[in-house]
């Protein structure tokens, strides 16, 4: 999804005590004239049901030295280190500042059949098709076959979502696409034993409990879970 206009205000720069990301690779970028850089994330890789569900997001080149996006109200990091609450608030706030933001999703069946990694790669070009990135920034490693974006296109950082923000603001659309998908999910009554609603698909000591009691459902990762339960 597009916006066409980015205003951003200048906020006040965080607590240096508590590091949040910031704009930092993408200003470089910016520099050297790439036009929409986006950060990419996953969410949902070691989940043992559901999607695995990546997003994209790009915002526009930011000009002021001094801007930061962090404030008191709204934080953007690693997807992990926010409550439901902030993610919330960053999701909206994101999805309706950024330039560019879009879900990629790989189905149970890509992942039983090709593998997570397959699958991910997959989700991850879906997210990259709807935006029109000339630069990718991406947690830990490359993506292959991307159309248009080669390896020289892309840098992977480690630990990307605490430094980069459009990588963390990718973590945060992806985490709460996802985990409203898994509780959407757990209302439904052949799944409802399994507790997605809580644990997200992830394997937690209740979710394999009841895997043993009620057996693997269609939208179990077969053998991933056969081999951990």
């Amino acid at each position: 999804m597009q916006r066409k206009t980015y205003q951003p205000s200048v906020l006040k720069k965080p607590d240096s005590k508590f590091r949040l990301p910031d704009f930092s690779f993408e200003k470089k970028l910016w520099k050297r004239n790439f036009k929409i850089v986006a950060g990419v994330d996953e969410v949902g890789r070691g989940s043992f049901a559901g999607p695995v569900v990546t997003a994209a997001v790009a915002f526009a080149p930011v000009q002021s030295a001094k801007f930061r996006v962090q404030s008191l109200k709204i934080t953007i990091n690693d997807s992990k280190k926010l409550t439901p609450k902030q993610r919330e608030k960053a999701n909206k706030w994101i999805k309706e500042n950024a330039l560019y933001w879009a879900v990629g999703e790989a189905s149970v069946n890509e992942i039983n059949k090709l593998g997570i990694v397959k699958a991910t790669q997959i989700a991850f070009r879906k997210a990259i098709s709807k935006t029109k990135a000339d630069f990718l920034l991406i947690d830990a490693f490359y993506i292959p076959y991307v159309a248009g974006l080669r390896r020289k296109n892309q840098k992977a950082i480690i630990k990307g979502d605490t430094k980069s923000i459009s990588i963390a603001a990718a973590s945060i659309i992806a985490k709460v696409y996802r985990d409203k998908l898994m509780t959407d999910l757990s209302k439904k009554a052949k799944y409802k034993e399994y507790g997605w609603d809580k644990n997200k698909g992830y394997g937690t000591l209740d979710h394999r409990n009841a895997i043993k009691k009620y057996g693997l459902t269609r939208l179990h990762r077969r053998d991933f879970v056969r081999k951990l339960v």
